[in-house]
């Protein structure tokens, strides 16, 4: 089995953070870009064959900028496309202020059975300040929407240590999302990327984020508080009531195979790793001529690999299974990784718990210097 991961790179406004591939709506081939989309999804299924579809997700750009219409097209040309069962997880991403009863009904036709919601802060100020065009009184107008319209599954993404956001306030934002009582929260500290407004305006010193104590503690609060609201951290970043992970995002952090379609999109199929075009004519183009739209494929060798079962596997609350390791590499994990784990351990960065290696809670904080330890070709 395998899942499905599809780029909708269209948005109606750009975010001063955001450094996924995205463009401006207005003017834009829309229509002909879903076609070409799902001409790509048939490409790829002839070289790719697969039984069934394990997770959908589509993400961007706003998904929901398209118009119910274009959304229908979409919605009915995937699940013709792509075999799926009705029990398994379909998701999409959505914006406050976005959605409308007409486009959520669409999606409930399709089988659409999660939304992921963009909110980022309950703060109206900071909202304006980060670029996004909704505010706070759009999320609770939204989430009356989806009461009525009795569509439960719903996952909000918030952002943390941004420009000029207090510990005062992150903790106001985190209390108004808990109280929203949701199976799903993801929280993510800002990065800054290149080629964003933020990080031009961090050059030019107009930018000014909290310390780096402010952010931990940020993050710190954010475990506590989740924990009391009964949602469990599963992953590094994403809490969620028992049985209300996300299966999609399970499928990266497992290191299992996914399709990515659509312009920009990465994919994980066989032992490679794929990326399409950015630029939508870029994209366009070899569709037309019943091209695939691939611009990068990187081949994995076994340490490639192995490099990523760890250092995306650490990132779970659960870590790695040595068992699972070795019944994929066939090698026991400390033949390969036994002086890292140990030093890891003695350092109190990592713990060993029955067939399970797992980030301890210094590790949780120092994720990235761990997963660095792992590399095998530095």
């Amino acid at each position: 089995m395998t899942s499905a991961y599809i780029h909708i790179p269209f948005c109606e406004h750009i975010c001063y953070y955001c450094d996924f591939n995205k463009v401006f709506l207005e003017g834009q081939p829309v229509d002909e870009y879903i076609q070409m989309l799902l001409r790509e999804i048939q490409l790829t299924k002839k070289q790719y064959p697969s039984l069934e579809t394990e997770t959908i997700y589509i993400g961007g750009g706003t998904p929901t900028s398209l118009s119910a219409k274009q959304l229908s097209v979409l919605l009915e040309g995937v699940r013709d496309l792509l075999p799926f069962d009705l029990k398994n997880e379909f998701t999409v991403e959505a914006n406050p202020g976005d959605l409308t009863r007409e486009k959520l009904q669409v999606m409930k036709e399709y089988g659409v059975n999660r939304l992921s919601m963009g909110v980022q802060t309950f703060n109206n100020q900071l909202l304006k300040k980060i670029g996004r065009k909704h505010t706070a009184e759009d999320v609770y107008e939204t989430m009356k929407l989806l009461e009525k319209e009795q569509f439960s599954n719903v996952s909000i993404d918030l952002i943390y240590a941004l420009p000029g956001q207090t510990l005062e306030d992150f903790r106001d934002t985190l209390h108004r999302a808990i109280e929203l009582d949701l199976p799903h929260y993801s929280l993510y500290s800002l990065i800054l990327e290149n080629k964003t407004m933020f990080m031009n305006w961090i050059r030019q010193g107009r930018l000014k984020l909290p310390d780096q104590d402010i952010e931990a503690k940020m993050f710190e609060e954010t475990i506590s508080a989740m924990a009391k609201g009964g949602r469990n951290q599963y992953e590094v970043s994403n809490f969620a009531l028992p049985g209300k992970e996300s299966q999609h995002n399970l499928v990266y952090w497992n290191n299992d195979h996914y399709y990515g379609f659509g312009a920009g999109a990465s994919g994980y199929l066989g032992y490679q790793r794929y990326r399409n075009h950015g630029p939508i004519q870029h994209y366009l183009e070899p569709l037309r001529n019943s091209q695939l739209p691939t611009v990068e494929i990187e081949k994995l060798t076994k340490n490639n690999q192995m490099e990523e079962e760890m250092f995306l596997g650490l990132r779970k609350k659960s870590g790695v299974s040595k068992e699972k390791f070795q019944q994929k590499f066939h090698h026991p994990i400390e033949e390969i990784y036994g002086e890292v784990i140990k030093k890891l351990i003695q350092e109190k960065l990592l713990i060993e718990h029955n067939d399970h290696l797992l980030l301890s809670e210094k590790g949780l904080f120092l994720g990235n210097d761990v997963f660095e330890t792992f590399l095998l070709e530095k």
